[in-house]
């Protein structure tokens, strides 16, 4: 076997290696499971050298659904477990929270700061710089009352 029975095969781990390397840099879980299928193409071609390209293409087609689908099965059957429940769930953790009024609150609308940010408020009217309750969440309008 010599250098140039390892180039198909090459340009094959060459790629897993790519998309491996990019999972890295954008991780999504995903680039990972056609990396895998890349280096099975390569491996495959190791042991068919005279495999044409297009059976090359379906092989990577087929090893690139068969990864993804167990992938996505064993993500889905092992799911990473917290403490947090709201962890993905912006709006339900703020509700409790005691947050200041920035522009007042008058005819019912104004705006207060959570954090770094500010949020339009619905709720009593309120002077700029008294503090207020979130009681709900209506879509990006924070629904408070007063303390």
């Amino acid at each position: 076997m010599s250098l140039d029975d390892l180039s198909g095969a090459g340009a094959w781990f060459l790629l897993a290696l790519a998309l491996g390397l990019a999972e890295l840099f954008a991780p999504g879980v995903f680039l990972v499971f056609v990396a895998f299928a890349a280096a099975i193409t390569g491996a495959i071609l190791l042991a068919v050298p005279d495999l044409p390209l297009i059976g090359q293409l379906v092989s990577f087609a087929l090893w690139s659904g068969v990864a993804v689908f167990v992938g996505r099965r064993w993500y889905h059957e092992n799911p990473v477990e917290s403490d947090d429940a709201l962890l993905n769930d912006r709006a339900a953790r703020l509700l409790g929270q005691v947050v200041t009024v920035v522009d007042p609150i008058e005819h019912g609308r104004g705006r207060v700061r959570v954090g770094d940010s500010v949020w339009l408020a619905r709720g009593p009217e309120t002077v700029a710089g008294e503090r207020v309750r979130v009681v709900a969440v209506d879509g990006a309008m924070l629904v408070v009352e007063a303390l």
